[in-house]
C-alpha cells in the first residue's frame, strides 16, 4: 500500500474545511473539483488513489473501470447507493462511509417531526400569523401510550430509539439482520410489528429490496391507522399509495425529510412545472410536514461527518503504524443484565431498599481505573421476553469491557468463537457480541464512559 505522502485524492464536493486540513497535515495530496461533469472527471480518476464525493453523480462500472488506480471512495454520508458497491469491491476499492456522523441529527429531526405533527405546530403557526386562534381544532395528541415501530435498527435507528428513552412508550423494531434489538427497542416479526406499530419510522437505505417498500400493500398490512416518518430515502415510499392511504385516514399525518420525486444528487427535485399530483395533494395537506434532505445536515453533523471521514482514511493509510495490543482482552466488567417480570417494579425495590441510585434502565456503578478514569458498570433488569439476549436462551448476560474492540473480534473469530451479529458503534462505545459454549450471550463492550456523565 502506499504512504500517504503518495497518495492523491480528488473531493468532487464541499465539506467542512476540516476535512482538507487534516488530511492536509496527515501527508495526503487534495485537488478539488466542484464543477466538472462526469465524464471530465472520469477523463482524469486515472491519476488519483482516492476521491470523497456526497451524491453530486453516480460512481458507476464505466467511471470505476477509468479509475485504475483508486484505492478508496469515501462518501460524505450514511449510505452508499450512489455506488456500485459490488463493482467497486470486486476491485478491490475500499468503500468508506460515515453512518456515525450524522445519525444523532437524524434522530433529532425524525423525534421534532413526531411532536411537529402530534401537536399540529404549523397548523397553528400558520393560522396565528393569519389572525386566526383556533384551540379547539388544533388540539393535539400526545407521544406518552404510544407504540413507535423502527424499521431498519442500524446507526440511525438506534440513534432515535435512544431519543425516545424519555417518553412513556414501547418501542419495536424490525430488520433484516437477527439480534440486532437492545434495551431501548424489542426486535420483532413484520407481523407483530404491522400489528402494534402506531407511528412508522424509517431508517433503512435505498436497496432493491427496500426501494417502493412502502406500497399500498404494505401500508394496508397495518392494523391501527399510523403516522409516518420518513428520513432515510424518498424512493422507499411509493407518494400515491402514501397519499390514497393518508385520504382513507389509514395514515394519520406524514413527516417527510425526502422524497421520491429528489433528484439522485438530492439537490434538486423537479420543474415546478411539471408538479406530480400526489406531491401537489402533500403541498396541500395540514397533517404533513416536509424539509429537504436535512435531517442529517446539521452545523454540528456537517463537522463530525468530515471527522468520521477524515478517521476512516487515517485508519486505511496508517493502521500498520498503530502498535496493536494483542494481550489486552477483558479490562472490566461493564454490566450484569438479566430477565424479569416487572423490570420497572424491581428496579424502584432496589432502590428502596438496597439504596442503590436508579432510573428507569436500572443502576450505574462508577468507579476509577489505574489511571483515575471514570468507568462505568451498569447493573439492568430486562422484560422476560427481551429478545436482547438471543440467541441465547439463558435468563441473564454478560458485559465485560474490552481494550480494542474490533481486534479482539478479529482474533476470536480467527480462534472460532461463535460471533453474534455485527459489531454496532454509538457515541458510548463499541459493541460486539459472542457466545460462550454452553450457549451464554456476551456483549463486548469498548466503552466511551464520559458520555454518560452527560446525559
Amino acid at each position: 500500500m502506499l504512504h500517504p505522502e503518495n497518495i492523491k485524492i480528488l473531493h468532487i464536493d464541499s465539506n467542512n474545511p476540516i476535512m482538507m486540513e487534516q488530511l492536509q497535515a496527515l501527508g495526503f495530496t487534495n485537488h478539488t473539483d466542484f464543477t466538472s461533469t462526469k465524464e471530465e472527471v472520469e477523463a482524469k480518476i486515472h491519476d488519483y488513489q482516492g476521491i470523497v464525493i456526497r451524491s453530486r453523480f453516480k460512481i458507476d462500472k464505466q467511471f470505476l473501470d477509468k479509475a485504475i488506480n483508486l484505492q478508496f471512495i469515501a462518501r460524505v454520508g450514511a449510505g452508499l447507493e450512489s455506488i456500485d458497491c459490488e463493482y467497486a469491491t470486486n476491485k478491490n476499492v475500499t468503500l468508506i462511509a460515515a453512518p456515525e456522523g450524522n445519525r444523532n441529527a437524524v434522530a433529532e429531526h425524525t423525534l421534532g417531526m413526531i411532536l411537529s405533527l402530534f401537536n399540529k405546530f404549523n397548523t397553528a403557526d400558520k393560522e396565528i400569523r393569519s389572525g386566526h386562534w383556533n384551540r379547539e381544532g388544533n388540539r393535539g395528541h400526545e407521544l406518552d401510550g404510544k407504540t413507535v415501530g423502527i424499521i431498519g435498527y442500524g446507526n440511525m435507528g438506534k440513534s432515535f430509539a435512544k431519543k425516545l428513552r424519555g417518553f412513556d412508550v414501547e418501542v419495536l423494531c424490525y430488520d433484516i439482520l437477527e439480534n440486532v434489538g437492545d434495551v431501548n427497542a424489542k426486535q420483532v416479526s413484520l407481523a407483530e410489528f404491522q400489528q402494534k406499530a402506531e407511528v412508522l419510522s424509517l431508517h433503512i437505505p435505498w436497496t432493491p429490496e427496500t426501494d417502493k417498500m412502502v406500497d399500498t400493500a404494505f401500508i394496508n398490512g397495518f392494523t391501527k391507522p399510523f403516522w409516518i416518518i420518513n428520513t432515510s430515502r424518498g424512493k422507499n415510499i411509493v407518494t400515491a399509495d402514501l397519499v390514497t392511504a393518508m385520504k382513507s385516514a389509514k395514515v394519520l399525518g406524514a413527516g417527510l425529510d425526502v422524497l421520491e420525486y429528489e433528484k439522485l444528487s438530492f439537490e434538486t427535485l423537479f420543474q415546478e412545472d411539471n408538479t406530480p399530483e400526489a406531491f401537489q395533494y402533500l403541498l396541500e395537506a395540514p397533517n404533513v410536514i416536509l424539509t429537504p434532505h436535512v435531517a442529517g445536515w446539521t452545523f454540528e453533523s456537517h463537522e463530525r461527518l468530515a471527522q468520521v471521514i477524515v478517521d476512516k482514511i487515517k485508519a486505511k493509510y496508517f493502521e500498520s503504524e498503530i502498535e496493536v495490543v494483542t494481550q489486552k482482552r477483558v479490562i472490566g466488567i461493564g454490566g450484569f443484565f438479566f430477565k424479569s417480570k416487572n423490570s420497572k417494579e424491581l428496579v424502584a425495590w432496589y432502590g428502596k431498599y438496597l439504596g442503590l441510585k436508579t432510573d428507569d434502565y436500572g443502576s450505574t456503578f462508577w468507579w476509577k481505573d489505574n489511571e483515575g478514569n471514570d468507568c462505568a458498570t451498569q447493573w439492568s433488569p430486562f422484560a422476560a421476553d427481551t429478545t436482547y439476549f438471543a440467541p441465547s436462551e439463558k435468563q441473564f448476560m454478560q458485559n465485560f469491557r474490552v481494550h480494542n474492540l474490533e481486534g479482539l473480534l478479529a482474533t476470536l473469530k480467527t480462534e472460532g468463537v461463535t460471533i453474534v451479529g455485527e459489531m454496532q458503534s454509538f457515541d458510548y462505545g463499541k459493541f460486539g457480541w459472542i457466545l460462550d459454549p454452553e450457549g451464554n450471550k456476551i456483549e463486548l463492550w469498548e466503552p466511551v464512559d464520559a458520555v454518560f456523565k452527560t446525559n
